[in-house]
């Protein structure tokens, strides 16, 4: 008689188990279907492009001209992946070392009063929407840009400038989960061969923690990427290739925003847009595989 309650409990033990592990098993499995069925439409949808023949491989990657309703379409995206790549690049190239310095500021420098003050400051950027950082772009920085350099304040200077607010929280956050997550005795051993903070900081922290930092630069790079509102209103959208960081340009995602729900679905246009939506998920995965390799490289 005795048998019989711990018979039901382990029956009971097993069941729970099984129905956690098929629960489990379930939602990665939907997590896969999921991503191989996004990756899959838009490499079908952006293919076609090419696969038509409408337009060519090489006119739509090195194309300088984009008339879609002209008597003769042009395809050219070129101008659109340069304003990507360059306003992306600036904005990480400005938010890096100001997001590392925030990050260095709550864990090493004023670990206690530091983490307070600017904690909630990072929570309060990540959480304002985008359409926010684009109204503050168009009425402080448009203005000071305008006023400061010659052009019209709008361009890829204002642009990089919104987005680099934008990733600050993205970059900081993981940096300083980073820097927390660091063994102490590293930084004991550093102090007890007689190196100053300075010299720990710069030698011993930073290089160790360089790989999860640079995982944080990236994951700001694919938020900048994805941008699209905010650096739409502040860009100028224009369709050429920026000669100075205050004239106007476009990058894929304005370009996509704006004038995919004005074409017919499986038109050469919409087509040629479904291909930016490729080539803007293409760079995602090639700034993800350089940060593997410099994660390598770093261990080595």
């Amino acid at each position: 008689m005795r048998v019989e309650p711990k018979k039901k409990k382990i029956e009971k033990h097993h069941l729970e188990d099984f129905v956690g592990r098929a629960y489990m098993s379930f939602c990665v499995l939907l997590l896969i279907v999921i991503i191989v069925s996004m990756v899959y439409f838009v490499a079908s949808k952006g293919i076609s492009t090419f696969t038509s023949g409408d337009v060519k491989i090489t006119e739509f990657l090195f194309g300088t001209k984009w008339s879609p309703e002209g008597d003769t379409p042009s395809y050219g995206a070129f101008p659109f992946i340069a304003g990507s790549f360059l306003v992306t690049l600036i904005a990480a190239l400005i938010a890096s070392p100001l997001s590392i310095c925030a990050a260095l500021f709550m864990t090493e420098i004023v670990p206690g009063w530091g983490k307070k003050l600017l904690q909630p400051v990072i929570e309060l950027l990540s959480g304002i929407p985008s359409v926010v950082y684009g109204f503050v772009g168009l009425s402080v920085i448009v203005p000071f840009l305008r006023n400061t350099f010659p052009g019209q304040g709008i361009g890829v200077a204002a642009g990089a400038l919104v987005l680099s607010v934008m990733i600050l929280p993205t970059i900081t956050s993981v940096a300083a989960d980073a820097l927390a997550s660091l063994p102490q005795n590293l930084k004991e051993s550093s102090f007890a061969l007689g190196a100053t903070r300075w010299q720990t900081i710069a030698r011993v922290i930073l290089p160790t923690t360089f790989p999860a930092i640079m995982t944080g630069v990236v994951l700001g790079m694919a938020r900048a990427f994805g941008e699209a509102l905010a650096v739409q209103m502040v860009i100028g959208n224009a369709p050429f290739v920026p000669k100075s960081l205050f004239e106007s340009a476009s990058t894929l995602t304005s370009v996509i925003t704006l004038s995919m729900g004005n074409t017919t679905m499986g038109s050469p246009q919409n087509n040629a847009l479904w291909s930016m939506a490729l080539v803007l998920m293409l760079m995602t995965f090639v700034f993800v595989l350089l940060v593997r390799m410099l994660e390598r490289r770093n261990k080595i």
